[in-house]
């Protein structure tokens, strides 16, 4: 809820009382899972948003200067650390996806590190995403070094498959090694209002992941308007969702700013309402360095400190990590590299 009616509930109090509270709860709960709750209608029902009031406050988020010099070079280096570096391509082949694996573990050039001083800090990607079929091939890449293979699941991108078939993707996947598993929702039950059934269909998907971290795709920019992002959101976070995510980074439109704050406030309103952290991740259009910091400092105003951690947030992107480094590169030198200097995988 965004508006005059949610001051109460989000706008009360300094921001620093709001980050001081996160902090303790991420010391309290850091590995705590959402269990979910009975699906509650009436949560869902007074969802109302309002779009000036979005609009607005994205103009104002984007409108302010954003850090500089050394500090923007810090929170590059912690951007780096929530990516889910992603390949989701039909030509996908074994050698990409063991490159890609190479630069999960080592993302920016050692030349880099060491000269921002960065060289100890021992930084990778937050997980590697790739379709099912490549996971064993991930899951072998990455072995010893901590980093989780996320597969997508569930009939990915449309999520039209049968739904026998759709489980048997998400066990399949498990089973292969995957720690962290991307469903995609079935569109037409937000787009029709049948809130129990999208409840029933997370609730199935959450289960069978066992216990490996389930990210509901909500593919926002196929759910015709704001109000039903935030209901779709609030309802998966019922079900017991890990993650939400925004997009499958196929549609037409995927992560937007004005759909990651309403996300973002279901989030809050969850966590208010149960005491339990639920993780956000926005995928699809999220390329570029600048970009990234923008996201990042929504995040800390929105939801506080404690998000700023690959358990709780995560960008869904393939092309990100070059311009950062790109960026990175330009800190330490003073110059702007060409892009294939930078290549991802």
């Amino acid at each position: 809820m965004i508006g005059r009616t949610a001051k109460k509930v989000y706008i009360v109090g300094s921001l620093r009382d709001k980050e001081a509270m996160s902090a303790e709860i991420h010391q309290l709960n850091q590995s705590a899972r959402n269990p979910g709750t009975a699906f509650q209608p009436g949560w869902v029902d007074e969802i109302k948003i309002n779009l000036s009031a979005v609009e607005r406050r994205i103009a104002s988020h984007s409108a302010r200067r954003s850090v500089k010099k050394k500090w923007q070079a810090a929170w590059l280096l912690k951007a780096i650390t929530l990516i889910d570096l992603t390949t989701l391509s039909g030509d996908d082949t074994p050698g990409r996806v063991r490159r890609l694996c190479a630069k999960a573990m080592h993302p920016v050039r050692d030349d880099i590190l060491q000269e921002l001083g960065a060289a100890d800090l021992g930084i990778t990607t937050g997980a590697v995403c790739v379709y099912h079929e490549m996971v064993p091939t991930a899951v072998e890449a990455l072995r010893g070094s901590g980093i989780p293979v996320a597969a997508v699941s569930t009939g990915f991108p449309a999520g039209l498959s049968p739904f026998k078939v759709r489980l048997a993707e998400i066990h399949e996947s498990v089973a292969a090694g995957a720690k962290e598993i991307d469903i995609v929702i079935s569109r037409r039950h937000v787009l029709t209002g049948n809130w129990q059934a999208l409840y029933d269909e997370m609730r199935a998907f959450r289960e069978a992941c066992g216990e490996a971290h389930v990210k509901a795709i909500l593919a926002t920019g196929q759910l015709g308007s704001l109000t039903k992002v935030a209901k779709a959101s609030m309802v998966c976070m019922m079900a017991g969702a890990d993650f939400i995510k925004t997009s499958t980074g196929m549609e037409v439109q995927n992560a937007t700013l004005p759909v990651s704050l309403i996300m973002m406030r279901m989030i809050r309103e969850y966590h208010a309402r149960t005491g339990y952290m639920v993780g956000f991740k926005p995928a699809g259009g999220v390329s570029s360095a600048k970009l990234a910091l923008t996201y990042l400092m929504l995040v800390k105003e929105e939801l506080g400190n404690a998000w700023l951690d690959p358990h709780w947030f995560r960008f869904g992107a393939s092309s990100l990590l070059g311009d950062i480094e790109r960026q990175l590169e330009h800190q330490a030198t003073g110059r702007y590299s060409a892009a294939n200097r930078h290549p991802i995988g």
